[in-house]
């Protein structure tokens, strides 16, 4: 039988405390959740001054990323790139923005971020998820 890592509680709060820091060093008000390897919301931070859509926008981008096992705006390349089929894909938001959190070759979650330019919601996901993996 395998084993794998999961996220504990201390992690999230740790990914979530790294993300807003990022965030803030930039002036940037937005929406951070941090969802499980299915996909399941475990944080969700809505800045001040982050617009209510930024909620859902972020919620999306982490389940895609998580369950997509990759990040979410690989698909949107995908569909840029003229594979429109994936816009039937059950993923609900596959824009850039939202990064898998991998140990050991393993996705055990994804945090997603909305509320400022693509590259930079992705970005502060990356910073977040740095604080509990080092990379």
């Amino acid at each position: 039988m395998k084993t794998k890592a999961v996220l504990s509680a201390e992690d999230v709060q740790k990914i979530n405390a790294a993300a807003v820091a990022e965030a803030t060093s930039n002036g940037w008000n937005v929406c951070i959740t941090i969802v499980d390897d299915g996909g399941h919301a475990l944080s969700l931070h809505r800045m001040d001054g982050a617009a209510p859509s930024t909620a859902m926008m972020s919620l999306g981008k982490a389940q895609t990323s998580a369950v997509g096992r990759r990040e979410s705006g690989a698909f949107e390349e995908m569909i840029n790139g003229g594979r429109y089929a994936f816009l039937s894909a059950p993923n609900t938001a596959m824009l850039e923005g939202g990064v898998p959190i991998v140990v050991d070759g393993n996705v055990i979650g994804a945090v997603g971020v909305s509320g400022v330019k693509s590259a930079q919601d992705a970005q502060i996901a990356r910073a977040g998820i740095a604080a509990v993996t080092g990379a």
